[in-house]
């Protein structure tokens, strides 16, 4: 593809996080599930929040491998960035399709993580390779810690919901891997400690908008 070809997709792929309408290449986990799944109106509600949370972390990870991807210097690290964010925008559309089954919303701070995530992930990736590899790694790890809390947060009837977060965990522990083994460096404990405060900015005002 031209170039202009790859910007009309990456240009695509940011509208879908904003606006909506991701598309996946796998199926949705737990649809053999759904019919089993029966919630009260306060469970619904928690879900839905919990899953809107899952849905912004996944409009940040588009926009930082978005942004990541284009100031890649090695080309392997650019195609490991893209074949991991293809898998992003799974998570993307099943958050998504869940909300919609949930009767909720995603987020309407979307358009505001998008632009805050991209800023932050061009300015890792202009660090250099390693230090944007170990920011993906960093990232990675925090969101599997979140994703293993909601397992224990979700009612546990909602078995969709479940099955799409574990499903999830999985594929965000193999592409933190990746990361690390393409050589992503450890970042500070200061860096560290400053992500973890502004996801919990994050999680906690997307619970609810």
């Amino acid at each position: 593809m031209s170039p202009i070809d790859h910007l009309i997709i990456e240009f695509d792929n940011a509208l879908r996080c904003v606006a909506g309408g991701a598309n996946s290449q796998r199926p949705t986990p737990g649809s053999e599930a759904a019919s089993k799944t029966v919630l009260d109106a306060q469970e619904r509600k928690h879900a839905a929040g919990l899953m809107r949370v899952n849905h912004v972390g996944e409009v940040c990870a588009q926009a930082l491998y978005q942004s990541q991807k284009l100031v890649a210097r090695d080309p392997q690290i650019k195609e490991m960035l893209n074949h991991s964010g293809q898998e992003e925008m799974d998570h993307l559309a099943w958050c998504e399709t869940r909300l919609q089954e949930l009767g909720s919303h995603t987020s309407y701070l979307n358009p505001i993580w998008y632009a805050g995530s991209f800023a932050i992930g061009l300015a890792a990736g202009l660090a250099g390779d390693k230090w944007s590899l170990g920011f993906v790694a960093e990232t990675e790890k925090q969101v599997e810690n979140h994703l293993e809390s909601h397992l224990e947060k979700l009612p546990p009837e909602d078995y969709r919901s479940r099955a799409i977060v574990d499903q999830m965990r999985i594929d965000e522990i193999e592409h933190g891997q990746a990361a690390i083994q393409s050589g992503g460096a450890v970042l500070p404990e200061p860096i560290q400690k400053m992500m973890q405060m502004m996801s919990k900015v994050m999680t906690t005002t997307a619970y609810k908008i």
